[in-house]
């Protein structure tokens, strides 16, 4: 098995960069990366779940833990231009783990309401 995980045990700075501090919701919709070199590595991108601090991908394409990226992403109709970091890789079901990072408290508020009108 291949995986750097938020699952394993991890301590310093790895253990900040994995911890998920808000309930993940199931949910599908696609994802575009905003850097020329990210959109070349997926193709199509698109989320299992998601939350207001970060959101799990599956892509064909191989990724780095700490790397950062930019997405662009419509919820619900709701468009996010987000900015993250690779926090997890999981290469045996191609799924990647991303941490948001310079969330303004507005787009996480907004991010929150969506989320919320995707639970049951």
């Amino acid at each position: 098995m291949n995986s750097n995980s938020a699952d394993m045990p991890a301590t310093g700075k790895d253990a900040l960069l994995n911890r998920r501090g808000e309930e993940r919701v199931p949910a599908r919709f696609e994802v575009h990366f905003t850097q020329a070199q990210d959109a070349a590595k997926a193709l199509r991108a698109y989320s299992l779940n998601i939350s207001a601090g970060g959101l799990c991908l599956r892509t064909r394409r191989a990724y780095d833990v700490g790397s950062p990226v930019r997405m662009d992403m419509v919820v619900e109709g709701e468009a996010f231009q987000i900015q993250g970091v690779i926090a997890w890789v999981r290469d045996e079901s191609e799924a990647i783990g991303v941490r948001f990072t310079n969330l303004s408290e507005e787009d996480r508020l907004r991010l929150q309401r969506v989320i919320d009108s995707l639970q049951p």
